[in-house]
């Protein structure tokens, strides 16, 4: 075991080897980052037309039961933009929490965990 008078070492030891795991960590590449980011963007894009597409069939539909004048179209392409955007701000936020878990991640990754003895 360690001698608990030897905190220096215990130290030394404890950065070594998360530079080690460091060097192993696998590494993302630009061009795979940037891929990633345009799937995401892809993404919200998609989602706002879903949206629109199924506020447009719904109102379309409407409109063709009940016979009337544009008024469901307009009605429900309103609301499917509305929940389009929603969708977005929700996936915008989902993507901005991951960065954040990753940079906090890569800032903590160099210091070593407190010791209970200290």
């Amino acid at each position: 075991m360690t001698d608990p008078h030897e905190p220096e070492r215990l130290r030394a030891l404890e950065e070594r080897i998360a530079q080690a795991k460091g060097a192993q960590a696998p590494r993302t590449s630009k061009g795979e980052e940037h891929f990633s980011q345009a799937n995401m963007a892809w993404r919200m894009v998609i989602e706002l037309i879903a949206g629109l597409l199924i506020g447009f069939g719904i109102g379309y539909t409407l409109d063709g039961v009940f016979g009337t004048l544009p008024i469901f179209l307009v009605l429900f392409v309103g609301l499917g933009l509305v929940a389009g955007v929603k969708t977005m701000m929700r996936t915008a936020a989902e993507i901005q929490k991951q960065q954040l878990a990753d940079v906090d991640v890569e800032n903590n990754a160099g210091t070593p965990a407190g010791d209970e003895r200290d």
